[in-house]
């Protein structure tokens, strides 16, 4: 029978479709068969860790019960399987451990050491695993470590090839009272079992429990004497701040006298001739001519004349007022006096030093001419002195008017000065963050000069304070730290608070009491060997 033109496409389509319909049941058939090995190994391999947990070898290592077992049980190059399981001294599962497995292979001529770490995660109450990869066959030590926030540490190592089936324990920490050893000047060094540092070669030194959950070392008397170790009672005493401060001498402000006339003249004579020289009360500075003040001496002279042939009390107030201006003019009683038994007019008044001083400062000389209200000197009485000096921000709460000071100079360091504090500045300078300070300091025998430098001491007294030495404080970082002797020679580092020292002595505002007994010498070597065995907190 001839196929038409419809049943030729109509055959082709079936052949396809019978092809197409068989391909698709094989590659489901397929699938399933690969599901069915997935399940089959997932479920081999949580069969093969349940039974390595449930036949688990356990090994005493420290205060815990450690089992670790391989999968395959003969390691493999490629991924393999770790199941360590950790149990408390009660023998329950230990949750929430820090625990590490890593794989090393050592170095080989120009090959370096080959490391596989395992992601070690806690699948169940106390089963910790993880998968770690060999990147070659051969031997591959296991470490093993366990940690627990109360400083519990173990290490275990095991003997790990590709060539063998099964893994062999070769150290663990040991169930004693020992909790590791390390090495006294690389901390970081731990060992579950005695032997010498890797790094320098030292003797590993046994680090106990009881020494990491107290915090405490133990330093028997033998090794007290031969480390200098020296102890002292916390004391209540009596505790003042010494506050040193640079300073300069200066002037007293107070006792600084310009001499300046309120009239223009003339210097004739010129006594206060240069700078330096000392003057008493009442000594001639200079003489001056002024044709103003000779005219109102003729003025006051003639109003005395007049005043013989006025009524009392009218003649008293032209007097007194004519007089009133050659005061406010200049002139002092003693010169107006003797212009009144003169009879006449002065044409160089002489001009007096208003009391005693020296000449710091001269503008005129003889002949000079001034004008009204020039300075022409400047008087400082050296009886009494200043000294300024700057404090720290931090030392202003300590200084008050009124404190006394002792004063050395450079020039005269064998003798002590006596000062007072008279003013603390209510501001700071900017650029230094200090206040100024000034000192009141006697000077009638003459032995300061100002611009000299001086050494101010002063002394802040707190009454009855907690006191160390300072000897006996270790700092580390923003921590103060001590070692409290807790007797049968344990020493226990402890954490304080600490307020002012005066260099020999510190202030103790926490953390000790009254009668307590600490390290006072030797600290720094007890400090070496607390860190060694306890890593504590307090460092």
């Amino acid at each position: 029978m001839r196929e038409t033109s419809m049943t030729k496409p109509l055959n082709r389509f079936k052949k396809e479709y019978i092809t197409g319909l068989s391909v698709l049941v094989v590659l489901i058939l397929a699938s399933l068969w690969a599901v069915q090995q997935d399940w089959a190994s997932l479920l081999s391999s949580l069969a093969s860790d349940e039974v390595a947990v449930a036949n688990a070898d356990f090994i005493d290592a420290g205060p815990f019960k450690i089992a670790v077992s391989v999968q395959p049980e003969t390691p493999q190059v490629g991924k393999n399987h770790i199941v360590i399981q950790v149990r408390d001294p009660e023998n329950q599962p230990l949750t929430g451990a820090k625990v590490r497995a890593v794989g090393e292979m050592p170095a080989m001529g120009a090959m370096p050491a080959m490391y596989a770490q395992a992601d070690i995660t806690e699948t169940s109450p106390g089963v910790y695993q993880g998968d770690f990869e060999l990147a070659m066959a051969g031997s591959w030590p296991l470490a093993v470590d366990v940690a627990t926030d109360e400083a519990h540490h173990v290490d275990l190592a095991f003997d790990m090839a590709t060539s063998r089936k099964g893994i062999q324990l070769t150290t663990a920490t040991p169930a004693g009272d020992v909790a590791y050893h390390t090495c006294s000047m690389h901390p970081s060094v731990k060992s579950a079992t005695p032997g010498t540092c890797p790094i320098c070669g030292m003797d590993l030194v046994p680090v106990t429990r009881e020494e990491l959950q107290s915090g405490s070392v133990m330093v028997d008397e033998t090794r007290r004497q031969t480390i200098g170790v020296k102890t002292g009672e916390v004391i209540r005493a009596p505790f003042a701040v010494p506050i040193r401060l640079q300073g300069e001498v200066s002037y007293d402000q107070t006792r600084l006298i310009d001499i300046s006339l309120r009239f223009d003249g003339w210097i004739g004579e010129l006594n206060a001739d240069f700078e330096g020289k000392p003057l008493r009360k009442g000594d001639i500075l200079f003489t001056v001519y002024s044709p103003e003040l000779l005219s109102l001496q003729e003025e006051y002279l003639e109003t005395l004349k007049r005043g013989r042939n006025s009524a009392g009390e009218q003649r008293m107030a032209l007097i007194a007022a004519s007089r009133k201006r050659l005061i406010l003019w200049g002139l002092n009683a003693a010169q107006i006096t003797w212009l009144e038994k003169q009879g006449k007019a002065q044409d160089y008044v002489p001009i007096f030093a208003p009391s005693d001083g020296v000449v710091i400062d001269k503008h005129i000389v003889s002949g000079s001419a001034f004008k009204r209200g020039q300075a022409l000197l400047r008087l400082a009485d050296l009886s009494a002195l200043w000294i300024e000096t700057f404090a720290y921000e931090r030392d202003l709460p300590l200084i008050e008017s009124g404190m006394k000071a002792s004063i050395r100079i450079t020039n005269q360091p064998w003798r002590e000065f006596v000062a007072e504090v008279m003013q603390v500045d209510p501001f700071l300078q900017d650029h230094t963050r200090t206040a100024r300070v000034r000192l009141a300091v006697d000077n009638r025998d003459g032995q300061l000069q100002p611009g000299l430098f001086a050494q101010v001491t002063l002394h802040a007294d707190f009454g009855e304070m907690l006191l160390i030495p300072e000897d006996a404080v270790l700092v580390s970082g923003e921590k103060r730290i001590v070692f409290l002797d807790m007797g049968d020679g344990r020493l226990k580092p402890v954490s304080i608070r600490t307020g002012y020292s005066d260099g020999e002595h510190v202030v103790v505002r926490r953390g000790l009491q009254e009668g307590d007994k600490i390290v006072t010498s030797g600290n720094f070597l007890i400090a070496a060997e607390s860190k060694l065995k306890t890593g504590g907190a307090q460092w």
